[in-house]
């Protein structure tokens, strides 16, 4: 009897602790950012032919003559397509808005809706297609802006309560809540992976809004969902926009560049290089020409730190590369033959950057594309090509069989290492000549062929 009145006694300690840990209510955190949040409206605009000109064809022309020459119209017609998604104000006396890359990414007009209807448009100041994010501007006079706080991401810790506000779906201003289910997560999306992962459900039309915590304080930018799974949200820490900030706001995110290929240190490796335990980051290769190959650096060096910092793993050492901008140094503590040494190394500038005011998207060509990530290259297990962007659906390219996401490795017979490569090729092509190109997509490698149409 004694032992079940403890036992019970345990029982109703632990349901009282938990009981005290669980808020009554989310209400105040919403009353705090719930005007800060916003709506973003995007308009697209998609050029299609609308039918297949069957008028003019011979068979036709047979049966029914010159009849319906002025009947039809074959020529591209412009379609609108429309997105929604999530945003939140940072800063109420200039205007600033933060929102996922991906949400106003190609857009021809975006629109910021507030919790009183009122509608202004927005224009993007900086993006950032690595981490997903941007930075968009209103005009401040045009609305009562509501900035909302940033907070801390890297004090947040798994188990924590969280509350996420956005559309999802394009139903205005929802709240959710749950907690932070893991840190550090990777999901395959580019080099700067870094997600919190929680279970406040999450839904399109969702990315773009802030993850707040119970001070309401922004600790995360909602971003990814996986469409298979249940409780599984996604979001940027806080962190990694506060320092890209100054950099979207100049309009281009320029990043550092070593020029390494890293490769992930398990506890054999770790044995073999004389280290009691995996850390640091181990170089596999070094790219010729580039700023490591220029310091020194080997392949079957280890970088144990920077800048005098430790490193965990290889991701903290891309991350902090990525931090910095093309010109700084840095200086590398290097494990290399059982000893140690210090490599100063000037930061060369990562391609791939984005700046507002020069679209990649070729308007003079039927074809737009842009270079691939180190990420993406390591996935298709290839050292070049470049990724499609846009593809006029009127064209003899897609006619071929081009689609946006297909990968160019080479065009006539020509390896493509860059957009640039890409662009200098085909310019060089002359209308109606034949255009071959080697793709890769998700059906496997391909052989395309088509005449130059502009």
């Amino acid at each position: 009897m004694k032992k079940l009145l403890t036992i019970f006694t345990m029982l109703f300690l632990v349901a009282v602790q938990s009981y005290a840990f669980t808020p009554d209510s989310f209400s105040d955190v919403v009353k705090k950012t719930k005007n800060s949040v916003v709506n973003i409206s995007t308009t697209k605009i998609i050029k299609r032919k609308p039918i297949p000109d069957f008028f003019n064809d011979d068979l036709f022309k047979r049966f029914f003559g010159d009849q319906f020459d002025n009947f039809h119209n074959n020529a591209p017609q412009e379609y609108k397509s429309k997105s929604l998604g999530s945003g939140f104000v940072i800063d109420a006396k200039e205007g600033y808005i933060v929102t996922n890359n991906h949400v106003i990414e190609g857009a021809d007009e975006i629109l910021i809706k507030f919790t009183d209807n009122n509608e202004i448009p927005a224009q993007v100041v900086g993006r950032d297609p690595l981490t997903d994010l941007a930075l968009l501007k209103i005009d401040p006079t045009k609305e009562e802006l509501h900035e909302i706080e940033l907070g801390d991401s890297d004090k947040i810790e798994v188990g924590d309560w969280v509350v996420a506000i956005g559309n999802p779906f394009g139903l205005s201003w929802t709240v959710t809540a749950g907690i932070i289910s893991a840190k550090g997560r990777e999901l395959g999306e580019g080099p700067y992976d870094n997600f919190m992962q929680t279970d406040a459900s999450i839904n399109p039309g969702n990315s773009g809004g802030p993850l707040v915590n119970l001070d309401g304080e922004v600790i995360g930018i909602n971003t990814a969902i996986i469409p298979s799974g249940q409780g599984l949200g996604f979001a940027i820490p806080v962190n990694m926009l506060k320092d890209l900030l100054p950099k979207l706001k100049k309009g281009e995110v320029k990043r550092g560049w070593l020029g390494v290929v890293l490769q992930e240190m398990d506890e054999k490796l770790a044995k073999t290089f004389g280290l009691d335990k995996p850390e640091g980051a181990l170089v596999s290769d070094v790219i010729k020409g580039d700023p490591a190959d220029k310091a020194g650096l080997r392949a079957g060096d280890i970088i144990l730190e920077i800048n005098g910092n430790k490193l965990e793993n290889q991701k903290e050492l891309i991350n902090i590369i990525g931090s910095k901008s093309p010109g700084e140094t840095v200086v590398l503590k290097v494990l290399r033959d059982g000893k140690k040494i210090d490599i100063k190394v000037k930061l060369g500038e990562r391609k791939g950057s984005v700046k507002v005011g020069e679209s990649k998207i070729r308007e003079d060509l039927p074809v737009s594309v842009e270079d691939l990530t180190e990420n993406e290259m390591k996935q298709l297990n290839i050292n070049f090509g470049v990724k499609v962007i846009d593809v006029d659906t009127t064209s003899n390219a897609y006619e071929a069989g081009l689609r946006k996401g297909d990968i160019i490795v080479w065009i006539n017979r020509k390896e493509v290492k860059s957009s640039e490569d890409f662009y200098k090729i085909y310019d060089s092509i002359k209308k109606d000549d034949v255009v071959g190109l080697k793709v890769i997509s998700r059906n496997g490698s391909r052989f395309l062929a088509f005449n130059k149409d502009k």
